[in-house]
């Protein structure tokens, strides 16, 4: 194995300081969603819902990264808590379209305004302009990461 097939040093790995970025966000979004009893799961699962009403437990799961068997149970504690609504029989089809309940909506600002911290500290070190610019760069390399996915036959 060559040097360029090698990772390295991975302080020079992008990937390394990717995932160091993303444990280092997931910890302190755990830390400020614990008081309002919610997992880093949950609070995806009410931002989605409040940005897109209606989203089934298919989008939801893929728009959270997780499972959808995942996403199940995540829906199913968050209504037993009263925090959002799914019909027992779909309109159409087999999807359940889900919607926050005002007491969803209310637990949502607020871990919001939590998240958003989270994420103004971390990104401190950084200005608007380069924030943008990263978050673009990010974007395209996950748009890029999709688009290279093996297709796999059902």
């Amino acid at each position: 194995m060559t040097q360029e097939e090698a990772v390295g040093d991975l302080d020079q790995s992008v990937g390394y300081v990717l995932k160091q970025v993303q444990a280092s966000l997931h910890t302190a979004m755990d830390e400020v969603l614990r008081p309002l009893s919610l997992t880093v799961a949950q609070y995806a699962c009410l931002e989605l819902l409040g940005q897109h009403p209606g989203l089934s437990n298919s989008e939801l799961a893929r728009r959270a990264f997780v499972t959808r068997q995942s996403m199940n149970v995540v829906l199913r504690r968050l209504q037993e808590r009263g925090l959002l609504t799914r019909p027992a029989h779909a309109a159409h089809g087999r999807a359940l379209p889900t919607e926050l309940t005002p007491a969803g909506q209310s637990t949502l600002r607020e871990a919001s305004v939590a998240v958003r911290a989270v994420e103004r500290q971390i990104f401190a070190p950084l200005s608007q302009e380069r924030q943008r610019r990263l978050r673009e760069d990010l974007a395209s390399c996950a748009a890029s990461a999709i688009a290279n996915q093996p297709v796999t036959q059902p």
